[in-house]
């Protein structure tokens, strides 16, 4: 984990920064609550200013006045541009293909993109047990394609095999004779780098790293020999104008900032 000095940005603060710079360009994105909602109002206000969000409560295109502390919250419908009923929301928005980007989030990853969000550890005896799917293998099989922004890099959240496959990739769905309509995960953001991977039968590679880090720290805090771009940019620091953007319009009340 990268260290601070007084007043820089902090690692929620670095994830969020380098998820929203992702989204330009990017129209309609399927948002989950915390990290994701903070990179998506942040792009809002930088680089995707049309940018409609979805959330999984069936909220499209949502205006929220302040940042919402649940997927129910009510702050979400008051200015949004339409509320849909949870069946028309995956049987139209995501099955229709109308979703360029997903968020997720995970406990742990595998170098194809396969997610856990379920158990780490046995299954039947548990070291920790997780919430589950909820809305991820939709969203995950039926958006173009899905972001990935982990707050911890260690070889535990990106181990070479998953403790438990909550919500396969493309790949792993076709080995099974599913057809998914996205392309998978193609980007992972952590506080050591950008993982990045084309689609179906591409493997997550190393294509940035972020400030003080090497790519050698990202590669000992993988689980997998994890393969590395020919060519590895440096992820910009935050600017002060992105910082000041989430501290003071974003996220004044530090709900998800931490």
């Amino acid at each position: 984990m990268t260290t601070t000095a007084p007043g820089a940005a902090t690692a929620s603060e670095l994830l969020s920064v380098v998820a929203s710079r992702e989204l330009a360009a990017r129209r309609a994105v399927f948002a989950g609550i915390g990290l994701p909602t903070l990179a998506a109002e942040l792009a809002r206000l930088t680089v995707a200013p049309d940018i409609e969000v979805v959330y999984e409560s069936g909220v499209c295109g949502a205006h929220p006045s302040h940042l919402p502390e649940t997927i129910a919250d009510a702050v979400l419908i008051t200015g949004a541009e339409a509320v849909i009923p949870m069946p028309t929301l995956f049987g139209c928005v995501l099955q229709g293909g109308r979703i360029d980007v997903g968020f997720l989030g995970a406990a742990q990853i595998d170098r194809r993109g396969n997610l856990n969000t379920s158990v780490i550890g046995d299954w039947d005896s548990p070291t920790v047990r997780l919430p589950g799917s909820g809305g991820g293998v939709e969203v995950m099989a039926n958006a173009r394609e899905v972001f990935v922004v982990m707050r911890r890099h260690h070889p535990r959240s990106f181990p070479d095999e998953l403790d438990f496959c909550t919500t396969p990739g493309p790949d792993r769905a076709l080995a099974e004779g599913i057809r998914p309509l996205g392309a998978g995960v193609t980007r992972v953001i952590t506080e050591l780098g950008i993982m990045a991977r084309a689609g179906v039968g591409g493997e997550l590679r190393l294509v940035a790293v972020q400030p003080g880090v090497t790519v050698e720290q990202v590669r000992a805090a993988t689980g997998w020999d994890l393969r590395v771009a020919d060519t590895v940019g440096r992820v910009p620091p935050p600017t002060e104008d992105e910082l000041r953007l989430l501290r003071e319009d974003v996220d004044p009340g530090r709900v998800y900032l931490r």
